[in-house]
C-alpha cells in the first residue's frame, strides 16, 4: 500500500492508502476489513429536511452500507457571493446523520455533477463571463471553483472516516468523459491539489461516463478511476465488458469501483460476479426537484424538461414508499454479508467454473462471470434473462434449466441466482466442501445453510444432492444431507431474517425493516373543486429598458421568469423571426396570445399577417432549468447557455438561395462547377463534398438551409466551420457579402436541401421587468389579503394568470396533488418552498422525463398550498378543472 496524496511515484503504482481507507486490486479495505460496498444514491437537496434521518434509516434498513452524495454548487451559492448552508441547505447536518445511522458516504461536490438539475449544479451567472470557460483548466472558472470548495471541502474534511464523520471518499467532476475538456489532466490537477490544500486524505476519485477513463481522470495521479455503467438490463453481454474493465484497473492495481449504474439488483449481482468491489446504483432512494432546479436535460427529441420528481424506478419512491425491489436489496445484502471476507477478496474467475462452461435453455448471459472466493470455491453468477409475467396478462415463464458444475438446476425467470461451487465449509461448522448450491446463501452458521429462493434448490454437499422444495412466505422448507442442515426461505422471509437455529428454525422480524416509524393509514383519494382566488398577482420588479432583449441572468433572475415588452412595427411584415429563445416563452402580439415555445433556443418563423402597424409585443419568459448536459444541437442545451427572450426580427424579404453553388470535393475540377445546393453526382456516396456560393443582403439576415437531415458542417467568409443541424438549420449573418461553404455528406439523389435568405431587422426599444423565485415563493407564502372563493373549474384567458389558495386537509403523510386541466402550468408552493409544476393538457409542451409529471408534492406538515395557474394558447379554452388528492403511500 502507499500513500495516495503525496509521493507521485508510489501513486503511480495503483494502490491507494489513506487513512484508514485502502484500495487495492484485490478490493476496498477500510480499516483493515474488506468490504465490498453497497452504496445508494440518496439526495438531501431532494428531500424535505425532517424527513432526512428517516430516509438514511431506510437505506441502512435495506443491507445498503453506504450513500452517495452530490453537494449542488448552485444550492449553496444562491447569487454571486450569497451562500447557504441552512434549513434544507445544512449538508453538514445530513452527514452527521449519516454516521449516526452507520452509512459511509462517498460526497460528489463537483464541481459538475449533472443529476439532472439545474445546469448540473454550475451556477447560471457564470454564463455572462464570455471569457471564462466552464470545466476548463482556465483561471476565470477555477477562480470561481476555488470560492466554491473554500465553502464546501472544510465541511467534508471535518467529516471524513473515521476521526470526523462517514466519508470514505470523495469524487471530482462527474462523467467528464462527455464534455470536450482541452486539458483535462491540467484540470484535474487543479481540482486535485485543491482537495488536497483543504485536508483532504480519503481517496479521491473520477468517473468515466462512457468507458474513457482517461477522460474522465486524466491519468492525474492521486486520482481513482471509477466506471458509471448504464447497460441494457436484458443484455447478454454485460459481463465481458465489465470484466474488462476490472482487469484494465486491476493492471494498475485498482479495484472496479462502480460509482453509478442501473436500479435493478439482478443487474446488481451480474457487476458484483463481474469484479465490482463497489456498487452504487442510481437512484435507488428517489426525491423531489423543489423549486425552479429541475434542468433542460439530455434526453428527448431533441430534448426534455426534467419533471419535478426524480424518480427512475429506484427501490424507494420520491414520496418515501418501498417498492419490491427493497426486498431483493436486503436478499443480496445478507449474500454479501454472509460471504463476508471470502467475497470481498475475490477475483475474477472469468467465465470459467468447474464442471465445463454454464449451460442454460433460457436466454443467459453470452459468458457468465465468476469469482474465485479468497479460500477456495467459487460465486457463479447465472442469469434468466427472460420476463416472469407479474400483471396476470399472459402465463408466467417456467423456470429455466442451467447446466452448472455439471449439475442441472433450475432458475426462476427474472433472477440472478449467486451459486456457490467447491465451497470449502469448514469455517461454517461443517468438515466437507460445498460442491454446488442453486440459490442465494443468506446465512451459514453451526452446520446450517438458509438460502432464499422462490423456486425448488439444489444443493450438492461431497457428492451428496439434495433437493429442498420451493418455499412459500411464511413457510420455510427444510432438508439434511449428511448432517448439513439446509434452509431455503422465500425472499420475502429472507428479508426478515434474523437468525436460524442448528436445527433449522429460521427466526425472523415482526415486521420489514423499514421504517424508523410505521406510516400512517394512507386517506382516500379526493377531490378538491374549491379554492380562493387572490384579487392580485406577484408584483414585478422593474429590470430597466435595453435596446435589445437581454438574458434574464444578466437582470439578475438565475430561476424565475421575466416580462419582455415593445412596440413593433409590422407594416408590410408577413413573419418575425425569434432567436435563441428558452426556455418557456409565452408571446403575446397585438393583444393575440400565442402558442408556447419550448424550443431550446432553435430559430423560429412567426406568422404575423394578421397585424399590422405599430403594435403591442409582450413576451413572459420563464426559467425551467439550466442545461445538465452539452449538446451542441440547440443553443439553449449547450453548458453554460443563458436563459430570455433572444431576439425577435421582422423578415423584410425573403430569397431562394439553392442554386448557383460552386461544387469542390470528389473529382469536381476547375473551374468549378456550378450546381444546386446538394446536387452534384458521384460515386462517393458518404464523403463530404463541399459546395460554395456569395449571398448579399443589405441588412442582417438568416440562411436557413431547408431540408437538413444530417449534421452539415457551414463556413462563413473562410471563418471557423460551425456545425447546423436539423434541430435549428439556420445561420445569421450581418449585412453585406457573404461567401457560405457548406460541407455535407454526399447522397446520390441530393438529400432534398435547399436554401433561402431572410433579410432582417430587430425589433428594438424593450422594456424589461422580472420575478426571481425568491420573489414568487415570498408572495405565495403571504396568503390571500383579499380575494374570492371560487369553485372549479377555473377557465382562463389565453395568457391570463390566476394565484389560488386550497385548504388542504390534515394527513400524517402528505398529499401527491394531481392537476386535471387543459393548457394550463401550473406552479405551486406550501410551507415556503416551491413544492412544483405542472404543464396540463397543452401539446405544445415538450417532453418530460424522471417521475410523473402531471403531480405536485405536498409533503407532511408542509402547511398551506398557494398556485398559480396560467393559461397557454391552443385549440380549446385553458381551463383547470380539479385538484385531486392522493396518499403518497396509495
Amino acid at each position: 500500500m502507499v500513500s495516495g496524496v503525496v509521493e507521485s511515484s508510489a501513486i503511480q503504482s495503483g494502490a491507494v492508502e489513506s487513512g484508514a481507507i485502502e484500495l487495492d486490486a484485490r478490493g476496498i479495505r477500510i480499516e483493515g476489513g474488506p468490504r465490498v460496498v453497497l452504496c445508494a444514491s440518496l439526495f438531501y437537496f431532494r428531500l424535505p429536511r425532517e424527513q432526512w434521518r428517516a430516509r438514511l434509516e431506510q437505506v441502512r434498513a435495506s443491507g445498503y452500507t453506504c450513500v452517495d452524495v452530490y453537494l449542488p454548487w448552485n444550492f449553496h451559492e444562491t447569487a454571486p457571493g450569497r451562500w447557504s448552508f441552512e434549513g434544507r441547505r445544512d449538508v453538514a447536518a445530513f452527514l452527521d446523520l449519516a454516521q449516526e445511522t452507520g452509512l459511509y458516504v462517498i460526497a460528489r461536490p463537483g464541481p459538475y455533477i449533472c443529476s439532472e438539475w439545474d445546469g448540473g449544479a454550475l451556477p447560471a451567472w457564470l454564463g455572462l463571463d464570455p471569457e471564462l470557460s466552464v470545466r476548463q483548466n482556465e483561471p476565470r472558472f477555477l477562480a470561481q471553483v476555488t470560492a466554491w470548495f473554500d465553502q464546501v471541502l472544510p465541511l467534508l474534511a471535518e467529516r471524513q472516516y473515521p476521526a470526523g464523520g462517514p466519508v470514505i471518499m470523495v469524487q471530482l467532476e462527474n462523467e467528464l468523459d462527455f464534455f470536450d475538456c482541452a486539458d483535462r489532466a491540467g484540470y484535474l490537477t487543479a481540482l486535485r491539489d485543491q482537495t488536497i490544500r483543504h485536508g483532504i486524505t480519503v481517496p479521491l476519485v473520477a468517473c468515466s461516463g462512457q468507458g474513457d477513463i482517461e477522460g474522465a481522470t486524466g491519468n492525474v495521479p492521486g486520482v481513482v478511476p471509477a466506471c458509471n455503467f448504464y447497460p441494457d438490463d436484458d443484455s447478454p453481454d454485460l459481463e465481458p465488458e465489465v470484466r474488462r474493465y476490472a482487469e484494465l484497473l486491476a493492471d494498475r492495481g485498482l479495484p472496479l469501483l462502480i460509482t453509478e449504474t442501473n436500479r435493478r439488483h439482478r443487474t446488481l449481482r451480474r457487476l458484483l460476479a463481474s469484479g465490482a468491489s463497489l456498487i452504487a446504483p442510481y437512484l435507488q432512494s428517489s426525491g423531489w426537484n423543489f423549486g425552479y432546479t429541475p434542468s433542460t436535460g439530455n434526453w428527448g427529441d431533441p430534448a426534455n424538461f426534467m419533471s419535478h420528481g426524480y424518480d427512475f424506478g429506484g427501490y424507494v419512491s420520491s414520496t418515501g414508499t418501498e417498492r419490491p425491489e427493497y426486498i431483493q436489496a436486503q436478499v443480496l445484502a445478507r449474500v454479501i454479508d454472509t460471504l463476508g471476507p471470502r467475497l470481498a477478496l475475490a477475483t475474477s474467475a472469468g467465465a470459467s467454473v468447474p464442471g465445463g462452461p454454464v449451460t442454460a435453455d433460457f436466454p443467459t448471459s453470452s459468458s457468465p462471470s465468476a469469482l474465485d472466493l479468497d479460500g477456495g470455491g467459487r460465486l457463479v453468477a447465472v442469469p434468466h434473462l427472460g420476463a416472469a409475467d407479474t400483471a396476470g396478462t399472459a402465463p408466467v415463464t417456467a423456470p429455466g434449466t442451467a447446466v452448472v458444475n455439471g449439475v442441472p438446476v433450475a432458475v426462476a425467470p427474472d433472477s440472478c441466482p449467486l451459486m456457490l461451487v467447491d465451497v470449502p465449509l469448514r469455517s461454517w461448522g461443517y468438515d466437507g466442501t460445498l460442491t454446488l448450491a442453486s440459490a442465494d446463501l443468506v446465512a451459514a452458521s453451526d452446520g446450517v445453510l438458509t438460502f432464499s429462493s422462490e423456486i425448488p434448490v439444489t444443493v450438492v454437499v461431497g457428492e451428496t444432492r439434495g433437493e429442498i422444495p420451493a418455499p412459500t412466505a411464511g413457510a420455510p422448507e427444510r432438508t439434511t444431507v449428511g448432517g448439513l442442515t439446509l434452509v431455503a426461505l422465500a425472499p420475502a422471509d429472507a428479508a426478515r431474517l434474523r437468525a436460524t437455529d442448528t436445527d433449522g428454525t429460521a427466526h425472523l422480524t415482526d415486521a420489514p425493516p423499514s421504517r424508523s416509524t410505521p406510516p400512517l393509514p394512507p386517506l382516500p383519494p379526493s377531490t378538491v373543486r374549491a379554492a380562493r382566488r387572490r384579487s392580485a398577482g406577484a408584483p414585478e420588479q422593474p429590470a430597466g429598458s435595453h435596446e435589445l432583449p437581454p438574458t434574464l441572468e444578466s437582470l439578475g433572475v438565475y430561476r424565475g421568469r421575466g416580462t419582455y415588452r415593445t412596440t413593433a412595427d409590422l407594416t408590410d411584415v408577413d413573419e418575425l423571426l425569434l432567436v435563441g429563445a428558452a426556455d418557456i416563452v409565452d408571446l403575446s402580439i397585438d393583444g393575440r396570445a400565442r402558442p408556447t415555445i419550448t424550443g431550446f433556443g432553435a430559430a423560429r418563423r412567426i406568422d404575423v399577417r394578421e397585424a399590422t402597424g405599430a403594435v403591442a409585443v409582450e413576451a413572459v419568459v420563464e426559467i425551467w432549468g439550466h442545461a445538465n448536459f452539452d449538446d451542441a444541437r440547440l443553443p439553449a442545451l449547450r453548458l453554460g447557455a443563458l436563459r430570455g427572450l433572444g431576439t425577435l426580427w421582422t423578415v423584410r424579404d425573403v430569397t431562394d438561395v439553392s442554386a448557383l453553388w460552386s461544387v469542390r470535393g470528389h473529382w469536381a475540377g476547375l473551374p468549378a462547377p456550378t450546381r444546386a445546393l446538394g446536387g452534384w453526382s458521384s460515386t462517393r456516396v458518404g464523403l463530404p463534398v463541399t459546395y460554395t456560393r456569395d449571398v448579399r443582403s443589405d441588412t442582417a439576415s438568416a440562411l436557413h438551409l431547408r431540408g437538413v437531415v444530417e449534421p452539415v458542417r457551414v463556413s462563413v467568409d473562410d471563418g471557423e466551420p460551425r456545425t447546423v443541424t436539423a434541430e435549428d438549420p439556420w445561420v445569421l449573418l450581418p449585412a453585406g457579402t457573404h461567401q457560405i461553404s457548406v460541407a455535407l455528406p454526399h447522397h446520390p439523389s441530393g438529400g432534398g436541401l435547399g436554401a433561402e435568405l431572410l433579410g432582417l431587422e430587430p425589433v428594438t426599444d424593450w422594456s424589461c421587468s422580472v420575478q426571481d423565485d425568491d420573489l414568487l415563493t415570498g408572495f405565495a407564502a403571504t396568503g390571500p389579503s383579499q380575494g374570492q372563493d371560487i369553485q372549479l373549474p377555473l377557465t382562463l384567458e389565453p395568457g391570463e394568470e390566476a394565484w389560488l389558495d386550497v385548504d388542504l386537509p390534515t394527513s400524517g403523510d402528505g398529499f401527491l396533488v394531481r392537476l386535471d386541466g387543459t393548457q394550463i402550468r401550473v406552479t405551486g408552493w406550501a410551507a415556503g418552498e416551491c413544492v412544483g409544476r405542472v404543464w396540463a393538457g397543452d401539446g405544445d409542451r415538450p417532453t418530460f422525463s424522471g417521475g410523473d409529471s402531471n403531480i405536485i408534492w405536498v409533503p407532511a406538515g408542509w402547511s398551506g398550498l398557494a398556485l398559480l395557474v396560467r393559461g397557454a394558447a391552443g385549440p380549446g379554452d385553458p381551463e383547470l378543472r380539479t385538484l385531486r388528492l392522493e396518499s403518497p403511500d396509495g
